[in-house]
């Protein structure tokens, strides 16, 4: 499947899901970077203690799931040979290992 496929609901789908990825990363990168929940989603998750105190670890997290699914869904979205595609998806596989070392490692 890449961009030119006459199916637009596939394609609608794709983009929604790159653009919830790219939201990911842009979240996940902002908690890591200022060590700070945004206030809203702070109120909505009604967080711990303990759970407000491990900002690095929920961003860094966050953010590489969210690069896992960019990663993931290029090939579908770029014409890429077989080979890269298959590369891509083993990278994407270790974004996801990296964010559950980096929950499970990470301690404050």
């Amino acid at each position: 499947m890449s961009v030119d496929d006459p199916d637009p609901v596939a394609l609608a789908l794709r983009l929604v899901v790159v653009a919830l990825g790219l939201g990911l990363v842009v979240l996940g990168g902002r908690v890591a970077v200022t060590r700070r929940f945004p206030v809203a989603w702070a109120r909505v998750a009604h967080l711990t203690e303990t759970q407000r105190s491990e900002p690095l670890r929920r961003g860094g997290s966050l953010a590489l799931i969210g690069a896992s699914v960019l990663v993931q869904q290029l090939p579908f979205l770029v014409s890429v040979p077989h080979a890269v595609g298959r590369a891509l998806l083993a990278v994407a596989l270790l974004l996801v290992l990296g964010a559950a070392a980096c929950w499970a490692l990470v301690r404050r």
